[in-house]
Parts: structure tokens; C-alpha cells; sequence
């Protein structure tokens, strides 16, 4: 497996891989949708992608991907990140990427000079809120549909 980030001439790497996140979120199917949004979020500099490739065949394919946002805080003059999204194909699941792939978001965050990630899930998500929990994150703020986490960097 190879984690690596993606600029905007790979957008297409992770069109289908976001579509399928989409639609895991009851979201209907729209490639064209979501090309447009990840051009743009990677056009205008506006997050980061880093994409997980298996090897099939002989050859690389895309099987996950996280997508970071950036955040800032005017207190600290710093910018911190936001792990909106992370999608792992069904086939490849229970194999280590979802974890590999925050990982490599801490990395990149701690390397940016960030003080902290924060990621949020469902609260009926039980599967990611284990993983979450055992790299480290923490609950911040208790909600009614969504657990926000979240994991010092320094």
C-alpha cells in the first residue's frame, strides 16, 4: 500500500472514491458533482487529499482517501486541521488504510506546525469512533448527531 498526497492534475485519482463516500452518506451518485468539488477544493488550494493505492493486478488503484481543511485560530496565529472526510472501498476495509491514512494526516498536520486534528462522525458510526479512539483522539464536545474528536499535536 502507498499513502500519498494528490494535487489538482490527479484530481480523477479520487473522483469515484469521493462519489462512493458521498453516496455512503445517502447522497446520490454524482461524478460530475464531485469532480467539480475536488477540482475546485485542490484549485483553490483549499485542502489537502491524500489518497491510499493498493496493488491489483500488477498495477496501482486508488482504494481510500482522507481529505483535510484547514482552520485557523487568531489566538494562536496558527492553522490547525479538519479530517472531513476518510473512505475506505469495502473490499479494502479491515486492512489498516483508514488508520495509515490519518496517520499520514497527523504527520502532514504536526509537519504544517499545527497544534491539533479534529475529525467528527456519526454518533451511530461505532466502528470509526473505535478507531478514532484507539490512535487517540478524544470526544471534544458531546452532540446529538455528530461526536466531534479531536487529538493534540503537540
Amino acid at each position: 500500500m502507498e499513502i500519498r498526497q494528490i494535487y489538482l492534475h490527479e484530481a480523477a485519482l479520487v473522483v469515484n472514491l469521493f462519489d462512493q463516500y458521498r453516496v455512503f452518506y445517502k447522497q446520490a451518485s454524482d461524478l460530475k458533482r464531485a469532480q467539480q468539488f475536488i477540482e475546485a477544493r485542490l484549485g483553490n488550494n483549499e485542502s489537502v487529499i491524500f489518497v491510499a493505492f493498493a496493488e491489483l493486478n500488477g498495477q496501482k488503484h486508488p482504494v481510500g482517501f482522507t481529505q483535510l481543511y484547514p482552520t485557523y485560530s487568531s489566538v494562536r496565529t496558527i492553522r490547525n486541521w479538519i479530517l472531513n472526510d476518510l473512505f475506505v472501498q469495502d473490499a479494502f476495509r479491515e486492512n489498516g488504510i483508514g488508520e495509515a491514512l490519518i496517520r499520514r494526516a497527523m504527520q502532514f498536520s504536526v509537519a504544517s506546525g499545527a497544534h491539533f486534528l479534529q475529525l467528527e462522525t456519526a454518533v451511530d458510526n461505532l466502528t470509526a469512533q473505535k478507531l478514532y479512539e484507539r490512535i487517540g483522539f478524544r470526544q471534544k464536545q458531546p452532540d446529538t448527531d455528530f461526536l466531534v474528536y479531536r487529538i493534540p499535536l503537540i
